[in-house]
């Protein structure tokens, strides 16, 4: 027999079964995700743009919705916890869909307008890309590029970016790949340097000049420069370093050093001398973006237009082969080029 309905509880609550689980909410989720990726509170505090208490509180009230323990908090960072590990999983799938659902919105889109997030190496972006965006741009008004240089390669199955162009092929097999071209390394020098200390004849005469470098945190620097010396070590001869590719080219535009840049700084005029006495290193160009993001008509167009910035035909510095700076006269058919620094063919 039924018990009798309690007299001051609400009709609709005495006849109810357990009420439909709360689904939390994707904000919360996507917090969870990137405070276990950044392994702390504080880097994903400053790669999210809010307060490290701000993200404390939302983990709290994430872990009181879903009524388990998520992370384990320790001094240094955090750690998943075994129930953590599997909601972390099922976030990982609930990013994926949001994704989706940004894709889809994306290809609804016809019109070449709108926001292109391009994500390029410092050097290139800074000495190549700009200055030939003024031109896509005019053609495009209403297209919106936002440029985003640095050494770090971006996560393009996560959208932080639409396209990106590096020097580092992606491993991910669910990326389209595109080669654009290849850059040529080799040293150089300004003439206010050669005047003061006069230019190198041989790998021997190296050991009596100053280098400007590019460093990183994992000593490939070094391991480029030995090769440019044919195996001696750089030791003692570095003046100046660098983690910033535009900082290292200015660093060699002003004198400070011999430096190893890629050979198409002189096709932008920047009147340096290049030295012809040791190697050249190379380095493959990639355009990398997502398979269904050249389906959305501002990007198709970016992607076009980038293939035309590298194109080896048109730009002697961006063959396969190696093609002396001596010769980019010869060889490059096109008009003045976009640039800060003076053309190559006024420059004195």
């Amino acid at each position: 027999m039924r018990a009798p309905p309690r007299k001051n509880e609400p009709r609709e609550k005495q006849w109810s079964v357990s009420g439909s689980p709360v689904i939390p909410d994707w904000e919360a989720a996507h917090i969870f995700l990137e405070v276990a990726r950044c392994g702390g509170f504080r880097a994903a505090s400053q790669k999210l743009g809010q307060s490290v208490n701000a993200l404390r509180r939302k983990i709290d009230q994430f872990e009181r919705e879903l009524g388990v323990a998520l992370l384990t908090r320790y001094v240094h960072g955090v750690q998943m916890t075994e129930e953590g590990e599997k909601i972390y999983a099922a976030a990982q799938q609930m990013e994926s869909a949001s994704f989706e659902l940004l894709l889809a919105r994306n290809l609804s889109e016809t019109q070449v307008e709108g926001e292109v997030r391009l994500s390029v190496t410092d050097g290139m972006g800074t000495l190549w890309i700009l200055p030939q965006l003024v031109e896509f741009q005019r053609a495009n008004p209403k297209l919106v590029m936002n440029v985003k240089s640095g050494q770090k390669s971006v996560d393009l199955l996560r959208l932080e970016a639409d396209l990106a162009v590096q020097l580092q092929r992606p491993k991910e097999p669910n990326l389209k790949v595109v080669k654009l071209g290849r850059l040529h390394f080799m040293l150089f020098a300004a003439r206010s340097y050669l005047d003061a200390y006069g230019k190198p004849a041989s790998i021997a005469e190296l050991k009596n000049h100053r280098f400007a470098v590019q460093s990183n945190d994992d000593g490939q620097w070094e391991d480029s420069y030995r090769r440019f010396f044919g195996g001696a070590s750089p030791d003692g001869l570095v003046g100046v370093r660098n983690n910033s590719s535009i900082g290292h080219f200015w660093s060699i535009i002003k004198g400070a050093g011999i430096g190893a840049l890629p050979t198409y700084v002189h096709g932008i005029g920047s009147n340096l001398v290049p030295l012809d006495i040791t190697s050249n290193e190379k380095a493959d160009i990639w355009l990398v973006y997502h398979p269904d993001a050249k389906r959305v008509s501002r990007i198709e167009r970016t992607i076009e237009w980038l293939v035309q910035c590298y194109d080896p035909r048109r730009y002697p510095w961006f063959r396969d082969e190696f093609i002396h700076p001596s010769r980019f006269s010869e060889l490059y058919k096109g008009g003045p080029l976009a640039g800060a620094l003076p053309d190559f063919r006024t420059a004195p």
